[in-house]
């Protein structure tokens, strides 16, 4: 087909020769071929490609029919007492049902209209004047209408004839109700690819092993691939694993031929070493059409394909069969970026390459010299991306090893950077590539993805640190563990995004070292219920030892605001000096700040401070903060080292050391705000 053969790419080349993505992508393409259509029952049908256009038999609706539930009428009449001559129902053809001038009937929403009648007045628009038992006799028409008015004509929705779905569009769950709708039973549709998938390596062992010996490792590779392939919908076929012999992957080869596959994926095998021996066979029993590709991570990658011969009972076909890496990230992107485009141009897609867009970085990113890099990020739509406009906002996962499958969790893009020997600066525009659904990740999940729960990961600053290079571990300091809990019914009900627990942790990244290498090492959102907060702050400071917790939201004077009454019976001691502070700030900005109820303190030895619902004061709050928390944290970590500062008149202070701290706030509270904190 002609639209199967556009994806030629720019140069062809030996298969040892470097190539890059894009050619690669589109040599892939230029060889795969759609699968052959098949006829399958309509609720078999979703999530399929359309095969051919379908038309409507029939128009919808077949007769004139009612909108509303009310009154047909002969729109000439006007306002008036009228006789209810007859009904007419959904479900009956009002056949011998007519309205003359001066009469009306009764009607219900998709009723036929009954001859002679010409508008439909809605029963809220009506009285009724008169009743027996077997219905209504009269009615009252308390306003006038226009001729056709609240009906639905012949084919007012679809006519007859007309194309309601076309070849190459997927088959929803709308879909299928309007073929339904149309009376279609049976669809022409694109199968489903099956893939086989297998993981190579002596080291490897199944992931239930409880114990694993000297040079063992688990295989994720083989269980990622499987749930990868699944959410593409595919039929997938678990050939296991295999021993890096010659024997062991010739058979493994055959057995996945004679399973019928479409695709073959396999991990490892792939690279420079003496036991790689993937590459060596895909090259015997096929035609490799590179086995190098100019990106990071994933150079190692194989791509061939197998001709089969026609038999009896199968035609000749073409097997494609991709040696993707052994380690786990590599596999993924490789995975992402050249198989799932083969898979979705099997599967009938009219465009199978992933949908890009473009992309704010929150944070700075250093580029790599030599290759493109794919780096993993979490992408969200924010309605300002820090240039003053609405559109996508990137975050990184952190630490982008390729071995190190953490910075793939909650990863909903790829970011396309290029090469180079420079720091892309934050607000940089660049090129994402989505990989994964991101209409369920709110604000909340993107900030836990840079890395909050690791302690390798990247800051929002774009500095790597590591337990090597930390000043801290070397001076035997503890890092500063904080908490951040969202309190809002329609954040912990997935109702809306979360806005204030995110800044809260950019305001902690951004102010790690003037706390003293402050890190967010949980995060949590729950509904406004007493023993929802109570549980999750009593676990972080009794079990988890957590140095501060944050609450945002639930400290005004609506019903549901209740985060106070559940803070305070935990407090060993209170710090009513820190709110105050924080009400001094938001005064600044808005007088509604005074209905805030909020209250701080201490539980052993975690601090606990009620922060406003509204972002930008947690901003401003924690501003007004910042220059006694790093004081009341040493303290309460019983560091005796930590003295009060020597307190001086106002006219003769000079800032001492201690207040010396380094921060920068995530943005200013918008002076004009009206809303309460």
């Amino acid at each position: 087909m002609a639209e199967e053969n556009k994806f030629h790419p720019a140069a062809m080349c030996p298969p040892s020769s470097m190539i890059s993505v894009e050619d690669a992508v589109n040599l892939v393409l230029s060889i795969t071929k759609r699968l052959e259509p098949v006829t399958v029952p309509l609720h078999e049908a979703l999530g399929l490609i359309l095969a051919t256009d379908l038309q409507a038999p029939d128009p919808l609706p077949p007769y004139p029919a009612s909108m509303k539930d009310g009154f047909a009428v002969v729109a000439a009449d006007g306002p008036g007492d009228y006789p209810v001559v007859a009904e007419s129902r959904a479900g009956n053809d009002a056949e011998g049902v007519v309205v003359s001038p001066g009469t009306v009937a009764y009607i219900t929403t998709g009723g036929p209209v009954p001859d002679g009648a010409d508008a439909v007045v809605q029963v809220e628009n009506t009285q009724e004047i008169e009743r027996s038992s077997e219905g209504m006799k009269r009615v009252r028409i308390l306003t006038g209408v226009s001729k056709g008015h609240d009906i639905r004509p012949v084919g007012y929705d679809i006519e007859k004839g007309t194309v309601v779905l076309r070849s190459g569009e997927k088959i929803g769950a709308a879909e299928i109700g309007l073929l339904a709708t149309i009376g279609i039973i049976m669809v022409k549709v694109y199968p489903r690819p099956t893939i086989s998938v297998l993981s190579t390596g002596d080291e490897l062992v199944d992931p239930s092993s409880h114990s694993l010996g000297r040079g063992q490792i688990r295989d994720s590779n083989r269980a990622m691939l499987l749930a990868a392939c699944a959410q593409e919908q595919c039929k997938v076929c678990d050939l296991g694993i295999v021993r890096d012999e010659k024997e062991d992957l010739e058979n493994m080869l055959d057995k996945a031929i004679s399973v019928g596959a479409d695709v073959i994926l396999s991990s490892g095998g792939v690279s420079m070493g003496d036991k790689d021996l993937v590459k060596i066979l895909l090259e015997k029993r096929g035609t490799t059409h590179f086995n190098r590709v100019l990106m990071k991570p994933g150079k190692p990658l194989t791509f061939a394909t197998i001709d089969i011969a026609a038999t009896e009972t199968q035609p000749e076909k073409k097997i494609l069969a991709f040696g993707l890496p052994g380690n786990p990230v590599s596999c993924l992107v490789c995975f992402h970026l050249m198989a799932i485009p083969a898979i979705r141009c099997l599967a009938g897609w009219r465009d199978p390459k992933p949908c890009r867009v473009n992309a704010c970085i929150s944070e700075p990113i250093r580029l790599d010299p030599f290759r493109p890099e794919f780096h993993r990020a979490t992408v969200w739509w924010e309605q300002d991306n820090g240039s003053g406009n609405p559109g996508f906002v990137a975050a990184s996962t952190g630490h982008q090893v390729s071995s190190r499958l953490l910075s793939m969790k909650s990863a909903t893009a790829l970011l396309e950077l290029p090469v180079g020997n420079t720091i892309l600066t934050a607000g940089t525009m660049v090129r994402a590539l989505l990989i994964s659904d991101i209409s369920y990740m709110n604000a909340f999940q993107k900030s836990v993805s840079k890395e909050c729960q690791s302690s390798g990961g990247q800051s929002a600053r774009g500095h790597y640190q590591t337990t090597e290079d930390s000043s801290k571990a070397e001076n035997g300091d503890k890092e500063i563990k904080v908490a951040i809990l969202t309190v809002s019914d329609t954040v912990a009900s997935g109702a809306g995004p979360d806005r204030s627990g995110p800044r809260a942790v950019s305001v902690v990244n951004s102010a790690s070292e003037g706390l003293g290498g402050a890190r967010v090492v949980a995060t949590a959102a729950v509904h406004d219920a007493v023993d929802a907060i109570q549980e999750c702050i009593q676990r972080w400071s009794d079990h988890d030892k957590v140095d501060l917790i944050l609450t945002t939201g639930g400290t005004g004077f609506t019903p549901r605001d209740v985060t106070p009454e559940a803070t305070k019976p935990l407090l060993h001691k209170e710090a009513p000096g820190l709110v105050q502070v924080m009400l001094q700030e938001s005064l600044k900005v808005t007088k509604t700040a005074v209905l805030s109820r909020a209250v701080a303190g201490i539980r052993g030895s975690t601090l606990i401070i009620n922060m406003p619902g509204n972002p930008n004061a947690v901003a401003e709050c924690m501003d007004a903060l910042m220059p006694a928390l790093p004081h009341a944290l040493r303290q309460l970590r019983g560091d005796k080292k930590e003295k009060h500062p020597r307190h001086v008149p106002h006219a003769d202070s000079k800032p001492a050391d201690v207040w010396e701290v380094s921060y920068s706030m995530a943005s200013n509270h918008s002076k004009d705000c009206s809303c309460s904190h």
